[in-house]
């Protein structure tokens, strides 16, 4: 249940689960994976009617396919909400928040799904290779604005991006080591700002990430064409994949030196862009 390597997301779009209206919507939107949360965006009271709605939207759409955002280990409604993942077909990983340890993860692991940990506290970083390390873990990606508050550092400064770039290098580093999936940046609060969006999702692209969280249709398009190569950069993958086919080793090609890294790179946008 590791990596499958033709599996990209690039967006992945939270939707209440106390909103059916919304779920068609936001498959809809372009993202690639929607989140039907039944956590921070759903009311304590309206957690279990959430659990009935995604239910019902399901069954009545056979084909969908989402992700879901279950209750944190230590709610309780969490072990209903593992529980109802696992009777689900449509339902194809479960996004686990505060993920602090390893055994919380093979607890949710229990529904058969594959788990995203969420890391969104200090126990959660600090025990982030034995979660990696879960036989069930696909991919990692973290909440910055949880994980702000609990180390005490303001989620909108600078100094916070700076602990969170150190963040972003421990999920590259243990979804390397543990092979999973490329894992998913942190969303972008400022919904109105498409501009810094943008930016936002260049820096994640350029430190190795090739997706992350949305919490507005309006972010989808702008994240997707951040995370997506150009039309020069696949014709240039293209190019080497080709000429690598018949090279020994490294070689020149339009007068730039292409080795093994360069190739495996090429052959990876050729894999996902190069239809």
């Amino acid at each position: 249940m590791k990596t499958d390597k033709n599996r990209l997301i690039r967006s992945a779009l939270f939707v209440p689960g106390s909103r059916p209206e919304r779920f068609a919507k936001a498959l809809a939107s372009g993202a690639d994976v929607v989140i039907v949360d039944f956590e921070d965006a759903v009311e304590e009271e309206l957690k279990a009617q959430a659990r009935d709605n995604l239910a019902a939207f399901l069954n009545e759409h056979p084909a969908a396919c989402v992700v879901v955002r279950v209750n944190a280990a230590d709610h309780h409604m969490h072990s209903d909400d593992v529980e109802f993942c696992g009777r689900h077909q449509g339902i194809a990983a479960v996004l686990l928040p505060k993920a602090e340890s390893a055994q919380q993860v093979l607890v949710a692991a229990e529904c058969k799904k594959p788990i995203w940990p969420l890391i969104e506290s200090a126990a959660g970083l600090a025990n982030l290779s034995e979660i990696a390390e879960v036989w069930a873990v696909q991919r990692l990606t973290f909440g910055a604005l949880d994980l702000a508050l609990d180390l005490g550092v303001r989620a909108s400064s600078a100094a916070a991006y700076r602990v969170f770039d150190q963040v972003r290098y421990q999920l590259l580093i243990n979804s390397t080591l543990h092979k999973l999936q490329k894992p998913l940046d942190t969303v972008f609060p400022n919904i109105a700002d498409s501009e810094g969006l943008a930016s936002f999702a260049q820096d994640a692209r350029d430190l190795g990430f090739t997706g992350m969280l949305a919490i507005h249709p309006s972010q989808v398009a702008v994240i997707n064409e951040v995370f997506t190569p150009s039309a020069s950069e696949i014709s240039w993958a293209k190019r080497v994949v080709e000429a690598a086919s018949g090279a020994p080793g490294a070689f020149r090609l339009e007068g730039k030196m292409i080795d093994a890294p360069v190739i495996a790179e090429a052959e990876r946008i050729v894999a996902f862009y190069g239809a």
